[in-house]
Protein backbone atom coordinates (compact mmCIF):
# COMPACT_ATOMS: atom_id res chain seq x y z
CA UNK A 1 0.00 0.00 0.00
CA UNK A 2 1.18 3.62 -0.75
CA UNK A 3 3.23 4.91 2.24
CA UNK A 4 2.16 2.15 4.16
CA UNK A 5 -1.39 3.57 4.34
CA UNK A 6 -4.44 1.70 5.10
CA UNK A 7 -6.74 4.54 4.22
CA UNK A 8 -6.25 8.55 2.99
CA UNK A 9 -8.66 11.18 3.34
CA UNK A 10 -8.07 14.62 2.55
CA UNK A 11 -10.49 17.82 3.07
CA UNK A 12 -13.34 15.02 2.29
CA UNK A 13 -16.52 16.50 2.48
CA UNK A 14 -20.19 15.26 1.97
CA UNK A 15 -23.59 17.55 1.87
CA UNK A 16 -27.43 15.96 1.38
CA UNK A 17 -29.33 18.92 -0.04
CA UNK A 18 -28.23 21.90 2.10
CA UNK A 19 -27.21 19.33 4.99
CA UNK A 20 -23.45 19.05 5.72
CA UNK A 21 -22.97 15.62 7.03
CA UNK A 22 -18.60 15.92 6.62
CA UNK A 23 -16.73 19.00 6.50
CA UNK A 24 -12.83 18.56 5.73
CA UNK A 25 -12.45 15.22 6.88
CA UNK A 26 -8.42 13.95 7.54
CA UNK A 27 -7.55 10.74 8.33
CA UNK A 28 -4.24 8.82 8.02
CA UNK A 29 -4.93 5.25 8.91
CA UNK A 30 -1.58 3.16 9.02
CA UNK A 31 -1.81 -0.38 7.48
CA UNK A 32 -2.00 -3.30 10.21
CA UNK A 33 -4.06 -0.69 12.98
CA UNK A 34 -7.67 -1.05 14.05
CA UNK A 35 -8.96 2.61 14.21
CA UNK A 36 -12.46 3.53 15.49
CA UNK A 37 -14.85 6.73 14.60
CA UNK A 38 -16.30 8.13 16.92
CA UNK A 39 -18.80 10.36 17.46
CA UNK A 40 -22.39 11.15 18.41
CA UNK A 41 -25.30 10.26 15.85
CA UNK A 42 -25.40 12.10 13.25
CA UNK A 43 -21.80 12.83 13.21
CA UNK A 44 -21.05 11.41 9.65
CA UNK A 45 -19.34 7.92 10.62
CA UNK A 46 -21.35 6.00 8.55
CA UNK A 47 -21.10 8.66 5.83
CA UNK A 48 -17.84 8.38 5.90
CA UNK A 49 -17.50 4.65 5.97
CA UNK A 50 -19.90 4.48 2.97
CA UNK A 51 -17.43 6.99 1.06
CA UNK A 52 -14.24 4.98 2.00
CA UNK A 53 -16.34 1.89 0.69
CA UNK A 54 -16.89 3.72 -2.72
CA UNK A 55 -20.78 3.08 -2.18
CA UNK A 56 -21.20 7.22 -2.42
CA UNK A 57 -18.85 10.00 -3.62
CA UNK A 58 -17.46 12.33 -1.81
CA UNK A 59 -18.39 16.21 -2.57
CA UNK A 60 -14.95 17.21 -1.83
CA UNK A 61 -11.26 16.26 -1.25
CA UNK A 62 -9.83 12.73 -1.95
CA UNK A 63 -9.66 9.47 -0.41
CA UNK A 64 -7.37 6.07 -1.19
CA UNK A 65 -7.84 2.82 0.36
CA UNK A 66 -5.48 0.16 -0.14
CA UNK A 67 -3.70 2.78 -2.09
CA UNK A 68 -6.35 3.31 -4.78
CA UNK A 69 -8.54 6.43 -5.29
CA UNK A 70 -11.76 5.58 -3.91
CA UNK A 71 -13.72 7.33 -7.30
CA UNK A 72 -11.25 7.00 -10.03
CA UNK A 73 -10.39 2.94 -8.65
CA UNK A 74 -13.26 1.96 -7.33
CA UNK A 75 -12.93 -1.05 -8.34
CA UNK A 76 -9.60 -2.04 -7.16
CA UNK A 77 -10.98 0.00 -3.78
CA UNK A 78 -13.80 -3.12 -3.76
CA UNK A 79 -11.45 -5.51 -4.70
CA UNK A 80 -9.30 -4.80 -1.75
CA UNK A 81 -11.89 -4.16 1.31
CA UNK A 82 -14.52 -6.08 3.27
CA UNK A 83 -17.51 -4.28 4.22
CA UNK A 84 -19.73 -5.28 7.24
CA UNK A 85 -22.80 -2.65 8.37
CA UNK A 86 -24.75 -2.17 10.95
CA UNK A 87 -27.09 -5.15 10.52
CA UNK A 88 -26.34 -8.83 9.47
CA UNK A 89 -26.52 -9.20 5.64
CA UNK A 90 -26.21 -13.08 5.27
CA UNK A 91 -28.90 -15.65 3.52
CA UNK A 92 -31.57 -16.85 6.24
CA UNK A 93 -32.30 -19.99 4.11
CA UNK A 94 -28.62 -21.00 4.07
CA UNK A 95 -26.95 -22.54 6.78
CA UNK A 96 -23.98 -20.64 8.53
CA UNK A 97 -21.39 -23.14 6.80
CA UNK A 98 -22.93 -22.60 3.53
CA UNK A 99 -23.09 -18.72 3.70
CA UNK A 100 -18.99 -19.00 4.31
CA UNK A 101 -18.63 -21.34 1.68
CA UNK A 102 -20.42 -19.63 -0.93
CA UNK A 103 -18.75 -16.02 -0.22
CA UNK A 104 -15.72 -17.85 0.11
CA UNK A 105 -16.52 -19.04 -3.62
CA UNK A 106 -17.34 -15.19 -4.34
CA UNK A 107 -14.25 -14.07 -3.35
CA UNK A 108 -12.45 -16.62 -5.80
CA UNK A 109 -11.10 -18.86 -3.25
CA UNK A 110 -10.08 -22.63 -4.61
CA UNK A 111 -12.57 -24.92 -2.64
CA UNK A 112 -10.49 -26.50 -0.56
CA UNK A 113 -9.32 -23.12 0.73
CA UNK A 114 -12.83 -21.63 0.90
CA UNK A 115 -13.89 -25.18 3.28
CA UNK A 116 -10.51 -24.41 5.13
CA UNK A 117 -11.23 -20.31 5.83
CA UNK A 118 -14.49 -21.58 6.99
CA UNK A 119 -13.96 -24.02 9.07
CA UNK A 120 -11.53 -21.83 11.07
CA UNK A 121 -13.67 -18.71 11.23
CA UNK A 122 -16.89 -20.93 12.63
CA UNK A 123 -13.81 -22.09 15.07
CA UNK A 124 -13.14 -18.57 16.09
CA UNK A 125 -16.27 -17.12 15.90
CA UNK A 126 -18.06 -20.03 18.28
CA UNK A 127 -20.35 -20.94 15.53
CA UNK A 128 -19.16 -24.32 14.73
CA UNK A 129 -22.32 -26.26 16.79
CA UNK A 130 -24.89 -24.69 14.86
CA UNK A 131 -22.90 -24.27 11.61
CA UNK A 132 -25.25 -27.10 9.82
CA UNK A 133 -28.53 -25.28 10.85
CA UNK A 134 -30.20 -22.77 8.65
CA UNK A 135 -29.39 -18.99 9.69
CA UNK A 136 -33.29 -18.29 10.29
CA UNK A 137 -32.65 -20.44 13.50
CA UNK A 138 -29.73 -18.19 14.71
CA UNK A 139 -30.19 -15.70 17.58
CA UNK A 140 -29.65 -12.35 16.35
CA UNK A 141 -26.15 -12.92 18.07
CA UNK A 142 -25.16 -15.36 16.49
CA UNK A 143 -26.16 -13.80 12.81
CA UNK A 144 -24.00 -11.07 14.06
CA UNK A 145 -20.89 -13.21 14.55
CA UNK A 146 -21.74 -14.95 10.97
CA UNK A 147 -21.86 -11.81 9.84
CA UNK A 148 -18.46 -10.57 10.92
CA UNK A 149 -17.38 -14.36 9.84
CA UNK A 150 -18.14 -13.88 6.31
CA UNK A 151 -17.04 -10.30 6.06
CA UNK A 152 -12.98 -11.79 7.12
CA UNK A 153 -13.37 -14.92 4.42
CA UNK A 154 -11.31 -13.54 2.00
CA UNK A 155 -8.87 -12.06 3.91
CA UNK A 156 -9.23 -8.30 3.14
CA UNK A 157 -6.80 -5.67 2.88
CA UNK A 158 -8.92 -3.42 4.74
CA UNK A 159 -11.97 -4.22 6.60
CA UNK A 160 -14.50 -1.81 7.60
CA UNK A 161 -17.18 -1.97 10.48
CA UNK A 162 -19.91 0.03 10.98
CA UNK A 163 -20.91 -0.71 14.30
CA UNK A 164 -20.23 -3.87 14.34
CA UNK A 165 -20.77 -5.03 18.16
CA UNK A 166 -24.46 -4.17 17.50
CA UNK A 167 -26.78 -6.94 19.00
CA UNK A 168 -23.66 -8.69 20.57
CA UNK A 169 -23.74 -9.96 24.34
CA UNK A 170 -20.74 -9.04 26.40
CA UNK A 171 -18.71 -11.97 25.77
CA UNK A 172 -19.49 -11.84 22.15
CA UNK A 173 -17.99 -8.83 22.04
CA UNK A 174 -15.03 -9.67 23.07
CA UNK A 175 -14.47 -12.86 20.96
CA UNK A 176 -15.48 -10.65 17.63
CA UNK A 177 -12.40 -8.06 18.77
CA UNK A 178 -10.42 -10.54 19.23
CA UNK A 179 -11.26 -11.86 15.72
CA UNK A 180 -10.38 -8.73 14.41
CA UNK A 181 -7.03 -7.81 15.71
Amino acid sequence: MADDLAVRATGVGKTYGRLPVLHDVHLAVPAGTVVGLLGPNGAGKTTMIRILATLIRPDTGEATVAGHDVVRSAHRVRRAISLTGQYAAVDELLTGRENLLMMGRLNHLPRAEAGRRTADLLDRFELADGADRRVKTFSGGMRRKLDLAVSLIGRPSVLFLDEPTTGLDPRSRQTMWAGIA
